[in-house]
């Protein structure tokens, strides 16, 4: 589903990522683990096209992503990829029903299937009777559980998560995993999480570790 080649990637004089390959399959999770600087943020934030490689070629169901711009790359992203952040990134204005309908009003969904397909992944996600409430009057465990159904709202290819669990006490943690892991059994939806919790990768189908920019063991 997607395939990173000598993905190398430079920061002024710093070399982060040194000649990454990864092919993620659809419907399984993999945990990129390592230490504070190892490159996984940045990995990932090209896997997702938020930022581009020096040199390198990735590929979304065979077709070349790292070349696209603008439009098209924005186009792209909204229709295929879906996001969870660490910090959650709602907006403080917007209900949670209104959060996870943004990518769907971007994309130029109709509000009324829109709105109908919101509340039916709250309720998968166990939070509909939050739909109305602001992130203010939300929990932690709440407010990423509501990132999560906006990240799904595009039926996106794959969804990446950067320390998606960095926030929240250790059982809300295992329950946004073991989430994660129900969607990909009942949806068959492919995630890609960096996290620095060994415990918490190891309940992804793979799990593997950079270190300096590169995989190691």
């Amino acid at each position: 589903m997607l395939e990173a080649k000598g993905i190398i990637k430079f920061y002024g004089s710093l070399e982060v990522l040194k000649g990454v390959d990864i092919s993620i399959h659809k419907g399984e999770i993999v945990s990129i683990v390592g230490s504070s600087g190892a490159g996984k943020t940045t990995l990932l934030h090209i896997l997702g096209t938020l930022d581009s490689p020096d040199k390198g070629e990735l590929y979304f169901e065979g077709k070349r992503t790292d070349q696209l711009k603008g439009k098209a790359l924005a186009a792209f992203r909204n229709q295929n990829i879906g996001f969870v952040f660490q910090f959650h990134h709602l907006l403080p204005e917007f209900s949670a029903l209104e959060n996870i309908c943004i990518p769907g009003w971007i994309a130029g969904k109709k509000s009324s299937a829109l709105e109908k397909k919101a509340l039916a992944l709250m309720d998968r996600l166990g939070i509909a009777e939050r739909s109305s409430h602001k992130p203010s009057a939300l929990s932690g465990g709440e407010q990423q559980r509501v990132a999560v159904a906006r990240a799904l709202i595009n039926d996106p290819g794959i969804v990446f998560a950067d320390e998606p669990t960095g926030n929240l006490d250790s059982a809300n943690a295992t329950s946004l995993h073991q989430l994660f892991q129900q969607l990909r059994d009942e949806l068959n939806q492919t995630f890609v999480i960096v996290t620095h919790n060994e415990e918490l990768a190891a309940m992804s189908n793979r799990t593997v570790h950079l270190r300096d920019g590169r995989w190691g063991n």
